[in-house]
């Protein structure tokens, strides 16, 4: 069983500025929490227990969400805000560890990665979330983490996550080239490589890979041994490339739906998207969308 994922969070988020100038983009809120508590809450329902955050000095914001304040509790304790305060004390579940180490130089995903190297070791497998992407599980029996998981024990292969875009935006993205047939929604399939960005014409699927990866500590010596790649920083793809030709990768292809929080739209399409759904704002939002569509 896979217990450990490690959540690349020490990057500057400069597509979201100027929202990320103070704040780290991790932090900005889908209606009431931040987006980084919806990747960890994602985690932890697919089985995850030791959270690890590679982060920067500049993000204390982060650690500070998911430490305990003591202080605020027992304010909202002596007032009787008993809701409030379960919310807040389920933040992160009582079994949930949240370990966080620093990323010392922005050398990229693939170094963010390898700055996990000393709490995974390297003869156990974990996750790699990035918190840009929100997954959402809305409708299913199970997440895609969980469905992923289930793919990399049943198989004993790394697997990639990846979705269906469509064939004329492949060029915007990392596609995968399976082998064979692809994969069915909510099943797994070998890969033959991975095609950063191609051109349409020479895309060899449009499965394109969105942030999440299952892989084995023996990763962590290829990441090790990886130089400097695109932007002379150390790629996190170039290294499941090796472990693609080494001991082959699978990609898992989801059956919910993502949403780009690094960018505005895909951040405001997640707000709609949480937002009519909220349990608290579900109705209220709806009726205020509605109003605002009637007056285009």
């Amino acid at each position: 069983m896979i217990r450990k994922a490690v959540l690349p969070v020490a990057g500057f988020g400069t597509r979201c500025l100027p929202a990320s100038k103070a704040i780290p983009k991790e932090m900005i809120t889908i209606v009431d929490r931040p987006v980084i508590q919806y990747v960890v809450q994602e985690a932890v329902a697919a089985g995850i227990r030791d959270i690890v955050l590679v982060t920067h000095g500049t993000k204390t914001a982060i650690e500070n969400h998911f430490d305990k304040h003591f202080e605020l509790e027992a304010g909202l304790e002596a007032k009787g805000k008993t809701e409030l305060l379960e919310e807040l004390r389920s933040i992160v579940p009582a079994d949930v560890n949240i370990i966080s180490v620093r990323q010392p130089e922005p050398l990229g995903l693939g170094h963010a990665v390898l700055c996990a190297r000393p709490v995974i070791g390297d003869n156990e497998p974990f996750a790699v979330l990035l918190p840009d992407v929100l997954v959402d599980d809305d409708g299913l029996s199970r997440n895609d983490l969980a469905g992923m998981i289930a793919a990399f024990e049943s198989s004993g292969r790394s697997q990639i996550m990846v979705e269906e875009v469509p064939a004329e935006l492949v060029y915007k993205y990392g596609i995968v080239a399976p082998k064979g047939a692809a994969p069915a929604p909510g099943s797994s399939g070998e890969l033959e490589g991975l095609v950063e960005k191609p051109a349409v014409e020479e895309a060899p699927s449009n499965l394109s890979v969105i942030g999440r990866y299952l892989l084995p500590g023996s990763i962590f010596p290829m990441l090790a041994e990886t130089p400097p790649g695109a932007g002379n920083e150390i790629q996190l793809t170039d290294a499941i490339e090796r472990l693609r030709r080494e001991q082959g990768v699978n990609a898992y292809r989801m059956q919910g739906k993502t949403y780009d929080c690094g960018h505005q739209l895909g951040y405001l399409e997640a707000i709609l998207a949480y937002g009519r759904r909220h349990p608290r704002y579900g109705r209220g939002f709806i009726e205020l969308v509605k109003r605002y569509a009637a007056e285009d």
